[in-house]
């Protein structure tokens, strides 16, 4: 009796942490143990076997290429993927360096030329261009950078702090110039990653990322991945402390403000603008500079980023500092009369929806003395001259709110418009009779010189 309990017996609820165990945990989806565990030599040499058979690279278009290996490396990123998602399987030195020596050759890769030389991004092309964009290789790609989160995740940033340094940051980043928007995605999110949990480097990744923004703007005017860069930094931002460094405010008016000006900014406006809202939601005092770092980007041709624009602007006004008002009043609506003015009916129309807003009405009621000359003119230019319909009606609309907001001075301005078109009129008539005698003059001249050269 006695040896018998003494004798061990295996558990039958306890199962081996064998290498097999843990892929076919992966393979199953089950609740993985809360239990560390290491690895036998022999295992590791595993693990090692498949990082080696792993840096393997496929292009996916050549045709020499063998199917079967190409499924077999995936199953093998698959069962490696397994391995780096519990937390608490250390990954040594040993495995470690490997890994991400293996995981560089993968990622770290010339990109295909642009399938469209005249886009600047893929955003802008329709959605048949947008489907050859997608890289032949994302179904071992899309695992690889899987493997990558998980290892920036579940590793302590001083062990990682050797493989992940300033050359591996720099190729991630610019690896952002694919055309492929799940790449990108993926690329957003271990590049976050990273910049939360290595605080030592987010001084560099920031300045990395800012040179990107500047090549973009004033050298190439082509990246696509300016939106994806654009959310990161938004985050960032929204993390500022009150009141902001001026290494900040830099960036605001060196970088965003002149984001505004390239071709494609239709693709990020909606994440520039968010940038730059969270800045005047930090320090509302920098809405001067916002404002009329826009408006001396204002688009002379592109009406799409007119319609953009306008919209940004009728945000903007919505967080300004109310002390802001009067000195913005004039600039501002000096455009948004020159927008309501456009032969565009989109952009027209959008001009005169903006006085819909209470925040602008309230700001040009503040300066009413100094706008209203301006945008009076503006709408009687509408009324008499403007093709659209629909464009003329709205502005009938926004006619009515302004007189009814001082139809006094209202009369004055179109009574000052009506003077300043009769002496108009009346230099015209001047210039105009000028060149008559001037012409009769020159034809008698001409005259008598005929007769003189006849009689001799």
């Amino acid at each position: 009796m006695a040896a018998q309990r003494d004798s061990p017996t295996a558990s039958p609820k306890k199962k081996s942490a064998t290498l097999q165990y843990l892929f076919d945990l992966d393979s199953k989806d089950e609740p993985r143990r809360k239990l560390a565990i290491h690895f036998s030599s022999s295992e590791n040499e595993e693990i090692l076997s498949i990082i080696s058979y792993c840096t393997l690279i496929f292009t996916f278009t050549d045709p020499v290429e063998s199917p079967s290996q190409q499924d077999l490396k995936r199953q093998k990123l698959t069962q490696l993927l397994s391995v780096v998602k519990l937390k608490k399987v250390p990954l040594r030195d040993q495995i470690l360096a490997p890994l991400m020596s293996m995981l560089s050759t993968n990622l770290f890769r010339p990109l295909p030329p642009p399938s469209n030389p005249s886009s600047i991004t893929p955003d802008l092309l329709d959605d048949e261009d947008l489907i050859s964009t997608f890289s032949p290789a994302w179904s071992h790609l899309q695992v690889v950078y899987d493997i990558l989160l998980r290892v920036v995740t579940n590793t302590d940033p001083e062990i990682l702090r050797d493989h992940v340094d300033h050359p591996f940051l720099l190729n991630l980043l610019s690896l952002f110039q694919s055309e492929d928007p799940r790449e990108r995605e993926c690329l957003k999110n271990i590049y976050h990653r990273i910049y939360l949990r290595f605080t030592f480097y987010r001084s560099f990744m920031r300045k990395s990322m800012n040179d990107v923004f500047l090549n973009f703007i004033f050298e190439t005017d082509r990246h696509f991945g300016i939106g994806e860069l654009l959310e990161i930094w938004g985050s960032i931002i929204n993390g500022f402390t009150v009141p902001l460094k001026e290494e900040h405010k830099l960036f605001l008016m060196r970088v965003l403000i002149p984001l505004h000006k390239t071709k494609g900014m239709q693709a990020y406006h909606r994440q520039l603008a968010y940038c730059v809202s969270q800045f005047l939601q930090k320090e509302p005092v920098l809405g001067g500079v916002i404002v009329r770092g826009i408006l001396r980007y204002w688009p002379v041709t592109n009406c799409q980023k007119e319609v953009f624009l306008i919209g940004e602007l009728e945000e903007l006004v919505e967080n300004l500092d109310p002390g802001q008002y009067r000195k913005l009043a004039l600039p501002m609506c000096t455009q948004i009369t020159k927008c309501l003015n456009s032969w565009n009916s989109q952009v027209a129309e959008r001009a005169l929806y903006l006085w819909n807003s209470e925040q602008f009405v309230t700001m040009a009621s503040l300066a009413i003395e100094e706008i209203f000359p301006v945008v009076v003119e503006g709408m009687e230019k509408n009324l008499k001259w403007h093709w659209s319909k629909s464009v003329r009606q709205l502005t009938q609309n926004v006619k009515t709110m302004l007189e009814e907001m001082d139809s006094i001075l209202y009369s004055e301005c179109l009574q000052a418009i009506d003077l300043r078109e009769s002496r108009a009129h009346q230099e015209e008539t001047k210039r105009k009779e000028k060149w008559e005698r001037i012409e009769m003059a020159a034809a008698r001249n001409q005259l008598n010189h005929h007769v003189a050269c006849v009689s001799h």
